[in-house]
C-alpha cells in the first residue's frame, strides 16, 4: 500500500506542476463568493455556508496566504477549476470521492452529497481502527456500497493528506517537497481537533481561532459548545462553564492603521486615537475606501460604533469639499450639508441617545449635525431638513419610509444606512428590520441611487445568511470577528438553579447562589455589578446581599473605608436626595436605575468607576446607555415583567450579550467574567442563545399581514407577482432555502421549485385575503391586483395591526360616545397582551371610581377592562402605587394616542361628522390628558386653585364668555386677583380661528364654497411654535355628514396673510335648511369653531341644459362647397365633411346666423369656423374676420396652420396680433384676416370710432368662448358687447360665431350672443375619436410635491396597462414637476426587463438627437424614450421633444398645461398628473379650471390610428366627485366682469361710449354678467329670498345691485384721476384716464404713479414706480423663489428691501429682474429667463405711459429720467455704465476706469461723431483685441446721426426736422438692441421745455415714415418733421427744444432758446384746444 501511495504522490505533483503553470496562463478573474463549486445549487444545503474554514495556521494553505490577506491577489481569491484539481476518476482523489459521494446520494440515502462526504471524510480522520472505520462507514453508505467503503480505507492517508485549494504562493518543487513531508509529520503527531470541513469556499475576512466550535451536530440544528467548557452539579444548581478565548495577536503582516497616516479628514474625527484597534484596522480598508455593503460580526467591546464610523467618514468624504482622497493632507473642509443622509438604527432608545451625543460631538468640527428621531424624540420637518446624520429606531425609521412621499425628501438623499445589532432578527423586532431592509433595497434597485448598507452585530453563527440579506458581497464586505477580538476576553458561566421557575423556592435559591457568587468574586478583588430587572429590586438585591453577608460573618468584603477616596465619598452622598443611596454607600454598595435623578446616577457611576463601590446593583438600562464596565457581572433572574407582553417573559438575548459586554475592563483584568443566573429549565436556551450555537430565524411571516399592507399603501407592490418579488428581499426568504425544515418546507418541493416561488406566492395570497377581508386592500383575485383602500393606508401610517383594524370595522357606529370610544381603542390588537392581576384588582377598583369618568362594561377583571380604566386614569393625571401599573399605563397611553388618530382620520374617511369630532377630542384628551368637558385653560399651567374654579363655573367661564371680560373681572371670578391678567393673556394665545364662508351656486346639484379664516389670537412662539394646524370641515346640520374636509396648517409667516379655501360641496335633495362649517385646532382642546351657512337665499339655478343631437345624414362631400379652389385645398386632406360639420354645413355656409358651436375637443370645430371664413369672404368682400382665441400658443398655432393651408392659396392676407408680435397700422389695414388674442383686439377696438378697420369687420370667431369664466372671460364678454354695440351703431352687422367645449348654459351663452337658429351645444360624446375617462382618486397628502410623487408609481403602470406602444402624454402642473416625473418614469423603467422600453429609434438616431439638446433634464429624459415640454426650454429644445414625439420616436411626452392649449399632439393616452398648481398670488396650492383639465382630454385619441382614446384624471380623493359630475355634464360657465369693471368703463368714458352714470348702465346690459345675474343671484352675492325669485322685486334688487356696482366703480375710478365725476351723474374722461386706455393699463397703475411720482426723482426711484405697476401682479412666484431672489437682491446694485415688500412679492422680482437685465447677468434657473422676457415685454408699455402723466403733471426731471428708464431696457446697461457699454466685447468695468480718467468720448452723441482714430483709441484704452474692433465700430455706425433743425415758428408752435446723416442697415429702422428679446423701431421724444422755468410745455413722440411714404427722402436716410403745438400764452417767451432718443442711453439733441413770439392781438373765436 505504501508503495502505490508514493506512486500516487509522484503523479499528483507532476499534475500540481502542469496545474501551477496553467493557472499561471489563465489569469483568472475574481468571482463573488456566489460562485460555488461547479454544478452545485446555490440553495443546496442548508449548512453550506455555515462551516467556514478560518484563517487559522493549522492548514499549511492559510499559512501562505495569511500575509496577503488585505490586499488580496487575484489568485488567492480564486477557486481552482475542479478539472485542475485532480483527475477526478482517480481512486482515491478527492474529486473520485466526491463523484462517488454524489451517485451515493442520488441513490437518496437521504444526504447530500456535501454532507455525506464531509461526514466521510470526519470519520476517516479520526483515530479509530480500520476494523472500527469499516462499521462507521457502512453504517453511513449503506451495505450495498462495502466495495466503496474498502476503497476508503485503502486510501485513507491520501484521501486526508490532499488539500482543496490551489496554494496561492506558488513555491519551488524542493519547498513544496520540504513542507509536504513536514505536514505529514505533524498530521501524525497533531492531537486531532474536529475536523476541517474543505467543501466550502473561504471569505478573505473571517477572522476565527478554529472551527470546532461550530461544527453542527448530526441534526445541523445546533453548534457543539467550545473545546474546554466543563458542567458541575451543584445541590441548588447545574452550572456550565465557558473559559475565556485566547486574546487574539496581530496576523502576520498585518499592522495597526497609524491615526497619523490617515487623511485630514479622518485625522480631525479620530482625534486622541494613535491607532485603530485589530478588528477596526482589519476594516479600514473596505469601510472607508469602497463603498460595499457590510456586515461586521464582532464582540460586544470590539468597537463596532468606531467602524461604523469609517463608513460615515466615507459618505461624509464624497460630499465635501476639499476632497480628502485627492488631498489627502486638507484639514479645513466644507461639507455640502444638504445632499446627503445617513441613517444610524439603534434598536433601543437608550442606545440612540448614547450614539447620538457620540457622533455629534466626533463630527461638530464638521458643522455636521446629529439628531435623534424616536418615539421621544420628534423632529419637524425642518430640523430633519438641517439634519445629516438621523440617529433612530427601526420601528421609527418604519413609519417615516413608509409614508410615501411625505419624507421622500429625506429618504431619497439618504446614502448609508447603518443598522446597529442586526441580530435583532431573532427577536420580535426583527420583522422590522426585515422590512426596512427590503425597502431600502427596492429603492436603490428603481431609483438606482447608491444607498450603502452597514450591519453591525455580535457574533452570530449564521453570518452569511445574514450578509446575503443585506446584499453584502461575501468576498469583501462580510467581515467576521470571534470573540478573541474582545479587548478583555470574556468567562462566561451559565447557572440553572433548580426549583420550579417563579416558586418561593426557586427564588429564594437564586439569592443564595448570587450571594455566594459574588462573595466568590469579591474574594478574587473583583468589583461586580448585579443585574436586576425592577427599579425596586435594585435595593432589595442590596440589602439582602449585605444581610446575608452580616449573617455569614463576611462584611469586611463589602467595607469601602480602606479606599482613599472614601471620604470624599460620603461628603458627596450628603447631598443626594436618596435615602437608601446615603444608607448603601457606606456600606460599600450602590444602586442604578432610570428612576433615579441624574444627579444621583451619576455618582454613583463615578464611585464605582474609582472603585470605592465593590458591588452595584442595577437595571439592564445602565448596560444599554452608560459604558461602564466591571470586572464581573452577575444576571440575577431572567423574568423581567414587559408592559407590551402584560406579563413577565425571558430576558431577551440582546440584553444579555449587552450585559456580558460590560464584564471586563482593558486597563485592569486580563479577562472578565459573565455569569448569568436562571431557573433551570431555561438554562438551555441562555446556554445555545448567548454561546451562538442557534443560528438565528426570521420572525417576518408573522408580521406579514401588517408588513405587506404597508408596502400595497406605499405604492411598491400592486400586484400579486410584485409582492412575490418583494419577500424575495427578506431574510426569511434567504433562510427558508437554507433551512427548509424549520418554516414546513419538504425536500422535494425545494427541490422542485429551488426558488421557492410558489410558497411565497401561497404565503402573498393569504396576507392578501385577510387584508382585502379587513376592508384594506382590494384584491382582483383574477388579475392579481393589489391596491391600497384608505382604510388600509391610515393602518400603514400609524402604525395599527389589522387585528384592530377588524375590530375598529364591526364596532365603528356613526353616533358613538366617548365610552364607546375608549372602549374600542381599548379591544384593539396592541393590548392582547395586557393581563389583569390578582395583586392589582384593589388599585385598579379604586382608579374606577376615583378617575375614570366614562362607565366600564365588563368589569375590569379582562384585558379590555384594565386597559380602559389605565387608559382613563391616565387623562385624569391618577397617582399609581403599583409599579406594573406605572410601566402599563406608560404603554397604554402611548399606543392609544395612535389608535385614536387612526380611528379620527377612519371616521373622517367615513364622513361622519359627530364621529369625528368626538374621537378628535379623545386625541387630545389623551395627549394633553385633559377630559373634553373640563375647562381647555387646563391645557396652560396654572394654579390648581383657580382650575378648579374656572371648572366650577361652567359656562360663564367659557373661553367665548372670558373673551369678554376685563382683567379684573376674570380675577375676581376665580378668586384670585393676580391671575386675571394672566388669564387674558393667555386668552389672546389660545388659538381660535374665526371663519367666514360666501356659498355660490355652479348648478342645481354644485355649490362652490370659499371659506375665508382668519386667526383670533397673538402669536406666542412659547405655546404655538412655528404652526398651528386646523381640521375644517363642512357636514350637513341634520345627519352630520361630512361633505367636504381638509387640513389647514396656520404658520407663523403666514399669520397675518388672507387664508382663503375654495371647494365645492354636492347639494342633494331635500336641501338641509343649513351646513356648519367647522374649524377644530388638532392640538388645543376646546379651540373650535362653528359657523352655520344657512340655505335660506339659496336659489339653485336651474341647469338648463340644452344638447343637439347629432344627427344621422349622410356626410357630405367636398362638392357642396361649389369652389374648386376649396375644394383642392381640403382635398388633399379628407374628402367629406365628418357628421357634426355636415349638420352645420348649412347654417356656417349659406347664412349669416349667429353661431354659438359647444362640441369637445379635436371635433373639427375649426373647420366649421373656417366654413364661416368662406361666407365672410364670399358675401361681404373687402371685410375683414378677426379670430380670437384666449391664449398666445392657440393664436400661434391658427397662425401657422392657416398660413400653411389656406392664405397663400386663397391669396389672403393674415396677420397675427399678440403681445409679442405688433405690426404697424398699415399691415392690419391690409390685411383679410387677423388672428389675436382679446387684450389686443380690446385695445384697438376700444377706439373704434377713429379706426376704419375695426368697423369693417364683418365676423368674429371667437375660440374657447368657455373661458368666459376664467380670469380673462371679462374682456372676451367686453369684446362681444362691444362689436354688438359697433354693429348696432353702423348699418352692417357683425356675425359673430363663438366655439366651446359643450356647456351646461349654453342657451344664456346663445342669447347673449345673439344666436337663435345658429346653436349647437353636442355633448362630450360627439367625439371623433371615443373617450374612455377614468379618474382615480389619491389621499390627501400633507404637501404637494409628496401627492405628485405619489401618482408616479400609478401614471407608469396606466402606461403599461393602457398604452404599452402608443404614444403618452403625462401632463403636470409645473416645469419642475415635468423634471420629476420623468426622472420617476425612468427609475420605474430601470426595473423592467426593458429600461429603455419607450425609445423608438435606433442608438444612432438617439445620440445625434441628444447632441442637439441644450438642456440638461431634458437630454437624460430623452436618452429613455421620454420628452419634457414645457415654457422654460428653449425653443429649439421645445420644437426637438415636439417632433421626436409626432414621429413616435420617443413614447412619452410629459408636459405643463400650456401645451394643451398650443400645440396639436394627440396621443392614445393622457394621463392628467394632479389638477391643482401653486400659485404664487395666493401662496398655496389651486385647482386648475375644468377647461384646461378638458382641453388636456382633448389631447387623448388619434383620429387617424385609434378607435377609441383614453384619459386617466389623478386627483386628490376630495375631488373625485366634482370631475364625475362636471366632465359629464359640462361646466356651467359664469361670468366674473363683476370683479374688474372699473378698467373696463375707463376705457368706455375715454373712447366717448359712457357719459353718463345711466349710459354705464345701459351698457351694462349689453353683457352677459346682466343675464347670469337674473339666472344665479346667489352666485353674484344678490341676497334674494327663494320665495322672491323671478318676481318683480327681484328684478328692483338686481337693478339696486347694479347701479351700486356702478357708482363703487365710477368712485373708484375718480379716486386714480382716471375720469371726472359730476353731481348730475355726468362723466368726463380726463387725460390720466385717455392715457390709461390708450396704454391698456389698470387704473391702480396710474394711481400708484400719481401718488409716488415727484419733480426730482432719481434712476432708482423711476424704477421702483414702475416695478409697482399692477400689471405685475400676475407675475408667477414659484416655490422657495423668496430664496433666490433674496440671493439676487444681495448681488444686484439696487437692494429689493428699499421695496418694503417681502422677498416673494412679484414686484420685486420685477426689480430684480429688471435689474439683473441691466447688469447683463445670467440668472439662477430657466424660469426667471421666461419671466424676465415677460417683465421686460410689458415694461415698455408702463414706462411709456409714465412718461405721459410725469409730462402731464409737468415734471421735467423725472420725466426725462423715465426716458433714461426706457434707454436702460432696450440697451440691457445702466445709465452710468458708460457710453461705449452698449457696444459688443466691451467691459464696464474697463469703460467706466476710462470715463473716470476723463477720456473722450464722454457720450453717445460724441462716440457717434467722432473721427475714427479717437474711437479706435478709445477701444484700445478698452483692451478690445483688433479682431473685435470692426464689429464694435460697425455697431457704432448704426447709431442714429441726427440733424435737428426747429422751423416754422410761430406764436402757436414750431415744427421741428430731423434728418438721418447715416443710413439704416435694414428697410425696417430696427434700433441696435441684442439684449431686447423683441425688434424695435427707433423712435425719439421731442421734448419741448421753457428756457427761463423749465416747466414742460409739450412732448412728441417721433418716428420715421415708413419706406413707402418717405417719397422724397431716401429710404436709407429718412427724414421726418413733426408739427407742435404749444399751449397758449400772451406774451413771447423763449423755449428749449430736446429730441431724445428712446432707445440709446444719454442720446439728446438740444435747440436751444427758440424765441416764440407772442400772438397778435386779434380776437380769434375759432382757435384750437391745445392738443395733447
Amino acid at each position: 500500500m505504501a508503495q502505490s501511495t508514493d506512486d500516487a504522490a509522484a503523479r499528483w505533483r507532476e499534475q500540481l506542476d502542469a496545474m501551477r503553470t496553467a493557472i499561471a496562463e489563465l489569469k483568472l478573474p475574481q468571482t463573488n463568493g456566489d460562485g460555488m463549486p461547479s454544478g452545485l445549487d446555490e440553495g443546496f444545503d442548508a449548512d453550506y455556508e455555515e462551516l467556514s474554514p478560518s484563517s487559522g495556521s493549522d492548514d499549511i494553505w492559510d499559512m501562505i496566504s495569511d500575509d496577503e490577506d488585505d490586499g488580496f491577489s487575484e489568485e488567492s481569491l480564486e477557486p481552482a477549476p475542479q478539472h485542475l484539481l485532480a483527475d477526478s476518476s482517480k481512486a482515491g482523489s478527492i474529486g473520485w470521492l466526491q463523484n462517488r459521494c454524489s451517485e451515493i446520494a442520488s441513490k437518496g440515502s437521504g444526504l447530500e452529497a456535501a454532507t455525506l462526504q464531509e461526514q466521510i471524510t470526519a470519520v476517516l480522520a479520526s483515530d479509530s481502527s480500520n476494523d472500527e472505520l469499516q462499521m462507521t462507514l457502512t453504517d453511513i453508505v449503506g451495505f450495498e456500497e462495502l466495495d466503496f467503503v474498502s476503497d476508503l480505507i485503502k486510501f485513507r492517508r491520501q484521501i486526508l493528506s490532499e488539500p482543496v485549494k490551489t496554494p496561492s504562493g506558488l513555491l519551488s518543487r524542493s519547498e513544496r517537497d520540504a513542507r509536504l513531508r513536514q505536514q505529514d509529520l505533524e498530521h501524525k503527531t497533531a492531537t486531532l481537533a474536529a475536523t476541517q470541513n474543505r467543501s466550502v469556499e473561504q471569505y478573505p475576512h473571517i477572522y476565527r481561532t478554529h472551527d470546532a466550535g461550530h461544527t453542527l451536530s448530526a441534526h445541523g440544528r445546533k453548534y457543539a459548545l467550545p473545546i474546554g467548557s466543563e458542567r458541575f452539579d451543584r445541590e441548588k444548581y447545574e452550572e456550565y462553564s465557558i473559559p475565556a478565548a485566547k486574546v487574539g495577536v496581530l496576523g502576520t503582516g498585518q499592522k495597526l492603521v497609524q491615526v497619523s497616516e490617515m487623511d485630514g479628514l479622518c485625522r480631525r474625527t479620530f482625534k486622541g486615537y494613535k491607532t485603530l484597534n485589530r478588528m477596526q484596522s482589519l476594516v479600514y480598508d473596505v469601510a472607508y475606501q469602497t463603498s460595499e455593503n457590510m456586515l461586521i460580526c464582532a464582540p460586544t467591546g470590539a468597537g463596532k460604533t468606531d467602524a461604523a464610523m469609517l463608513t460615515i467618514m466615507n459618505t461624509v468624504a464624497k460630499n465635501i469639499h476639499p476632497n480628502p482622497t485627492e488631498e489627502p493632507d486638507a484639514t479645513d473642509f466644507t461639507v455640502h450639508t444638504n445632499d446627503f443622509k445617513i441613517i444610524y438604527v439603534a434598536p433601543m432608545k437608550a442606545l440612540a441617545a448614547e450614539i447620538t451625543d457620540k457622533l455629534g460631538r466626533r463630527l461638530a468640527w464638521l458643522g455636521i449635525q446629529v439628531r435623534e428621531l424616536t418615539g421621544d424624540m420628534q423632529l419637524t420637518k425642518a430640523e430633519i431638513m438641517r439634519t445629516q446624520i438621523i440617529v433612530t429606531t427601526p420601528e421609527k425609521w418604519d413609519v417615516v419610509t413608509r409614508k410615501s412621499t411625505g419624507d421622500t425628501e429625506l429618504v431619497q438623499k439618504v446614502r448609508l444606512l447603518i443598522i446597529d445589532e442586526v441580530h435583532m432578527l431573532h427577536d420580535e423586532r426583527g420583522a422590522v428590520l426585515e422590512s426596512l431592509v427590503a425597502r431600502t433595497e427596492r429603492q436603490v434597485e428603481s431609483t438606482q441611487s447608491l444607498i450603502r448598507i452597514v450591519g453591525l452585530s455580535a457574533t452570530l453563527p449564521n453570518y452569511v445568511d445574514v450578509s446575503d440579506f443585506l446584499k453584502v458581497n461575501r468576498m469583501a464586505g462580510l467581515f467576521y470577528f470571534d470573540q478573541s477580538f474582545r479587548p478583555v476576553p470574556l468567562e462566561q458561566h451559565f447557572l440553572g438553579v433548580k426549583g420550579k421557575a417563579g416558586s418561593k423556592q426557586n427564588r429564594d435559591n437564586i439569592d443564595n447562589v448570587a450571594f455566594e457568587k459574588v462573595r466568590e468574586m469579591l474574594e478574587l478583588g473583583h468589583q461586580v455589578m448585579v443585574f436586576v430587572h425592577g427599579r425596586k429590586d435594585t435595593v432589595n438585591t442590596a440589602r439582602k446581599l449585605y444581610d446575608t453577608a452580616a449573617d455569614q460573618g463576611v462584611t469586611d468584603l463589602f467595607d469601602p473605608s480602606q479606599h482613599e477616596g472614601y471620604t470624599n465619598a460620603l461628603r458627596e452622598v450628603k447631598s443626594s436626595k436618596g435615602r437608601e443611596i446615603r444608607e448603601l454607600v457606606t456600606k460599600g454598595m450602590g444602586t442604578h436605575h432610570a428612576g433615579m435623578p441624574r444627579s444621583d446616577r451619576n455618582m454613583i457611576e463615578r464611585l464605582f468607576a474609582e472603585g470605592v463601590l465593590k458591588v452595584l446593583c442595577c437595571t439592564a438600562t445602565l448596560a444599554w446607555g452608560v459604558n461602564l464596565p466591571a470586572a464581573a457581572v452577575i444576571i440575577k433572574g431572567t423574568q423581567l415583567y414587559s408592559a407590551a407582553e402584560g406579563k413577565f417573559v425571558d430576558l431577551g438575548i440582546l440584553d444579555v450579550l449587552q450585559i456580558f459586554g460590560r464584564a471586563g475592563r482593558p486597563q485592569f483584568q486580563d479577562t472578565g467574567i459573565g455569569m448569568i443566573l436562571t431557573s433551570q429549565d431555561k438554562l438551555q436556551h441562555y446556554l445555545t442563545a448567548v454561546t451562538q450555537q442557534q443560528p438565528i430565524e426570521s420572525q417576518f411571516s408573522k408580521k406579514m399581514v401588517d408588513n405587506l399592507n404597508a408596502e400595497i399603501s406605499l405604492g411598491t407592490v400592486t400586484s400579486v407577482p410584485e409582492a412575490i418579488t418583494w419577500l424575495g428581499y427578506s431574510y426569511l426568504y434567504v433562510r427558508m432555502r437554507r433551512n427548509p425544515i424549520a418554516y414546513g418546507i419538504e425536500w422535494s418541493e425545494i427541490r422542485d421549485d429551488p426558488n421557492l416561488v410558489q410558497r411565497r406566492r401561497e404565503l402573498i395570497l393569504k396576507a392578501a385575503r385577510v387584508l382585502q377581508q379587513s376592508q384594506m386592500i382590494i384584491f382582483n383575485e383574477v388579475t392579481e391586483e393589489l391596491r391600497a383602500k384608505d382604510v388600509g393606508r391610515i393602518a400603514s401610517q400609524f402604525y395599527v395591526l389589522q387585528t384592530s383594524i377588524e375590530i375598529f370595522n364591526t364596532m365603528m357606529r356613526p353616533q358613538a360616545t366617548e365610552a364607546d370610544v375608549l372602549k374600542m381603542i381599548s379591544m384593539s390588537g396592541e393590548f392582547d397582551n395586557i393581563q389583569s392581576r390578582d395583586t392589582e384588582e384593589k388599585e385598579l377598583m379604586r382608579l374606577k371610581e376615583e378617575s375614570a369618568p366614562c362607565d366600564i362594561e365588563g368589569g375590569i377583571g379582562t384585558q379590555q377592562g384594565k386597559t380602559n380604566v389605565l387608559l382613563q386614569s391616565y387623562i385624569s393625571k391618577a397617582n399609581l402605587e403599583d409599579f406594573t401599573l406605572v410601566s402599563d399605563t406608560a404603554y397604554v397611553a402611548q399606543n392609544a394616542a395612535r389608535i385614536c388618530r387612526a380611528l379620527f382620520m377612519i371616521a373622517l374617511n367615513r364622513r361622519w361628522g359627530y364621529q369625528c369630532l368626538v374621537l378628535l377630542s379623545m386625541c387630545k384628551s389623551i395627549e394633553k390628558r385633559v377630559w373634553a368637558y373640563e375647562h381647555p385653560f387646563r391645557q396652560f399651567d396654572l394654579p390648581q386653585a383657580v382650575l378648579r374654579n374656572l371648572d366650577e363655573k361652567g359656562s360663564t367661564a367659557s373661553v367665548e364668555s372670558l373673551r369678554d371680560m376685563e382683567p379684573a373681572e376674570i380675577g375676581s371670578l376665580v378668586h384670585n386677583q393676580r391671575m386675571g391678567s394672566t388669564i387674558s393673556k393667555l386668552l389672546d394665545n389660545f388659538p381660535t380661528l374665526s371663519v367666514d364662508a360666501e356659498i355660490a351656486p355652479l348648478n342645481r346639484d354644485v355649490l362652490r364654497i370659499k371659506l375665508y379664516l382668519t386667526p383670533d389670537f397673538k402669536w406666542n412662539d412659547r405655546h404655538h411654535g412655528t404652526s398651528e394646524s386646523y381640521w375644517i370641515w363642512v357636514e350637513n346640520s341634520e345627519t352630520s355628514e361630512i361633505y367636504h374636509h381638509e387640513f389647514f396648517i396656520l404658520s407663523r409667516k403666514k399669520m397675518y396673510d388672507d387664508h382663503e379655501l375654495n371647494f365645492t360641496i354636492p347639494l342633494s335633495d331635500p336641501l338641509p335648511s343649513q351646513i356648519y362649517v367647522r374649524a377644530v385646532s388638532d392640538r388645543w382642546l376646546g379651540a373650535e369653531t362653528v359657523h352655520p351657512v344657512s340655505f335660506q337665499h339659496l336659489i339653485r339655478p336651474d341647469t338648463e341644459s340644452v344638447y343637439t343631437d347629432l344627427l344621422n345624414l349622410q356626410p357630405l362631400p367636398l362638392k357642396a362647397l361649389k369652389n374648386p379652389l376649396l375644394e383642392e385645398i381640403y382635398g388633399q386632406r379628407f374628402q367629406f365633411f365628418n357628421p357634426m360639420q355636415t349638420q352645420l354645413f348649412h347654417c356656417m355656409y349659406h347664412t349669416s346666423a349667429n353661431v354659438l358651436l359647444g362640441s369637445p375637443t379635436g371635433s373639427g370645430k375649426t373647420i366649421a369656423a373656417e366654413l364661416a371664413m368662406w361666407w365672410a369672404f364670399r358675401e361681404r368682400p373687402g371685410s375683414k374676420v378677426v379670430y380670437i382665441a384666449p391664449m398666445k400658443a392657440l393664436v400661434r398655432e391658427r397662425v401657422q396652420d392657416w398660413s400653411k393651408r389656406l392664405t397663400r392659396q386663397m391669396g389672403l392676407k393674415l396677420v397675427e396680433l399678440t403681445g409679442d408680435n405688433t405690426p404697424d397700422t398699415r399691415t392690419i389695414r391690409d390685411a383679410d384676416i387677423i388672428v389675436t388674442t382679446p387684450e389686443k383686439w380690446d385695445g384697438i377696438s376700444r377706439s373704434w370710432q377713429t379706426r376704419s378697420y375695426v368697423q369693417q369687420v364683418s365676423l368674429v370667431i371667437i375660440d374657447e368662448i368657455h373661458l368666459l369664466g376664467g380670469d380673462r372671460g371679462p374682456i372676451l364678454e367686453i369684446i362681444v358687447s362691444r362689436m354688438n354695440y359697433i354693429a348696432s351703431q353702423k348699418k352692417g352687422d357683425v356675425r359673430i360665431v363663438g366655439m366651446s367645449t359643450a356647456c351646461a348654459n349654453a342657451m344664456d351663452l346663445a342669447n347673449w350672443l345673439g344666436v337663435k337658429e345658429g346653436l349647437f351645444n353636442f355633448r362630450h360624446s360627439v367625439r371623433p375619436v371615443p373617450l374612455e375617462i377614468y379618474i382615480d382618486g389619491f389621499p390627501q397628502q400633507r404637501g404637494f410635491c409628496p401627492l405628485m410623487q405619489s401618482m408616479n408609481r400609478p401614471t407608469f403602470l396606466a402606461i403599461k396597462s393602457h398604452s404599452p406602444d402608443k404614444p403618452v402624454i403625462v401632463f403636470v402642473a409645473s416645469r419642475r414637476q415635468t423634471r420629476l416625473t420623468a426622472k420617476d418614469l425612468i427609475n420605474h423603467c430601470g426595473m423592467e426587463d426593458n429600461p429603455k422600453r419607450f425609445v423608438k429609434m435606433s442608438e444612432d438616431d438617439l445620440a445625434i438627437n441628444l447632441t442637439r439638446v441644450k438642456d440638461e433634464a431634458l437630454r437624460e429624459a430623452l436618452s429613455f424614450g421620454i420628452g419634457l415640454h414645457h415654457a422654460g426650454l428653449v425653443e429649439s429644445d421645445r420644437l426637438l421633444a415636439e417632433e421626436l414625439f409626432a414621429n413616435n420616436k420617443i413614447q412619452i411626452l410629459v408636459a405643463t398645461s400650456t401645451l394643451a392649449w398650443g400645440v396639436n399632439l394627440p396621443a392614445h393616452l393622457v394621463v392628467v398628473k394632479g389638477t391643482q398648481f401653486f400659485d404664487a398670488k395666493i401662496e398655496g396650492y389651486r385647482d386648475m379650471d375644468l377647461t384646461d383639465v378638458l382641453q388636456m382630454l382633448g389631447r387623448a385619441g388619434r383620429p387617424q390610428f385609434d378607435t377609441t382614446g383614453i384619459a386617466r384624471i389623478f386627483t386628490q380623493d376630495s375631488k373625485k366627485a366634482f370631475y364625475k359630475h362636471f366632465l359629464h355634464t359640462g361646466f356651467p360657465v359664469e361670468s366674473s366682469l363683476h370683479n374688474v369693471l372699473d378698467n373696463h368703463f375707463a376705457a368706455e368714458v375715454s373712447a366717448g361710449t359712457v357719459a353718463t352714470k345711466q349710459d354705464a348702465l345701459d351698457y351694462l346690459t349689453w353683457t352677459f354678467f346682466f343675464r347670469r345675474l337674473h339666472k344665479n343671484p346667489s352666485y353674484y352675492g344678490l341676497e334674494i329670498s327663494a320665495e322672491e325669485n323671478n318676481t318683480i322685486a327681484a328684478q328692483q334688487a338686481a337693478n339696486d345691485f347694479m347701479i351700486d356696482m356702478v357708482d363703487k366703480s365710477m368712485a373708484e375710478l375718480a379716486d386714480s384721476g382716471c375720469i371726472q365725476l359730476h353731481s348730475n351723474g355726468d362723466v368726463d374722461s380726463t387725460p390720466m384716464g385717455k392715457i390709461m386706455s390708450y396704454y391698456y393699463l389698470s387704473h391702480k397703475t396710474i394711481r400708484e404713479l400719481t401718488q409716488h411720482a415727484k419733480p426730482t426723482a432719481t434712476f432708482e426711484e423711476v424704477l421702483q414706480w414702475m416695478c409697482r405697476a399692477t400689471e405685475y401682479d400676475e407675475l408667477p412666484v414659484r416655490h422657495n423663489e423668496d430664496l433666490i431672489n433674496a440671493e439676487l437682491s444681495a448681488n444686484l446694485p439696487l437692494k429689493a428691501e428699499s421695496f418694503d415688500l417681502p422677498m416673494w412679492d412679484p414686484h420685486v422680482k420685477a426689480f430684480l429682474l429688471l435689474q439683473a437685465h441691466f447688469s447683463r447677468i445670467d440668472l439662477p434657473i430657466s424660469d426667471y429667463v421666461g419671466d424676465q422676457n415677460s417683465v421686460l415685454d410689458q415694461s415698455i408699455r408702463i414706462i411709456q405711459a409714465s412718461i405721459d402723466v410725469l409730462t402731464e403733471l409737468g415734471y421735467l426731471q423725472s420725466c426725462k429720467m423715465m426716458m433714461t428708464l426706457l434707454q436702460c431696457v432696450k440697451s440691457a446697461r445702466w445709465p452710468d455704465d458708460g457710453p461705449l457699454a452698449i457696444l459688443p466685447n466691451v467691459e464696464v468695468e474697463a469703460e467706466k476706469k476710462r470715463l473716470t480718467a476723463g477720456k473722450k468720448p464722454l457720450n453717445l452723441l460724441e462716440a457717434t461723431t467722432a473721427l475714427r482714430p479717437d474711437i479706435e483709441s478709445a477701444l484700445k484704452q478698452l483692451n478690445l483685441p483688433n479682431a473685435a474692433q470692426d464689429k464694435t465700430l460697425k455697431d457704432l455706425l448704426r447709431l442714429p446721426q441726427l440733424r435737428v433743425n426747429a422751423t416754422n415758428v410761430n406764436a402757436l408752435g414750431l415744427s421741428i426736422t430731423l434728418a438721418r446723416l447715416n443710413p439704416f442697415q435694414d428697410r425696417d429702422y430696427r434700433i441696435f438692441a441684442p439684449r431686447y428679446p423683441k425688434p424695435q423701431t427707433e423712435g425719439f421724444f421731442a421734448l419741448v421745455s421753457d428756457a427761463t422755468t423749465g416747466d414742460i410745455l409739450t412732448l412728441k413722440r417721433v418716428s420715421w415714415p415708413s419706406p413707402d411714404q418717405n417719397r422724397g427722402g431716401n429710404i436709407g436716410k429718412p427724414s421726418t418733421r413733426a408739427m407742435i403745438k404749444l399751449p397758449e400764452s400772451s406774451v413771447e417767451r423763449k423755449v428749449k427744444v430736446s429730441v431724445i432718443s428712446d432707445s440709446y442711453i444719454g442720446m439728446e439733441w438740444h435747440v436751444e432758446d427758440v424765441e416764440i413770439p407772442a400772438p397778435p392781438k386779434v380776437v380769434d373765436d375759432g382757435s384750437k384746444k391745445p392738443q395733447h
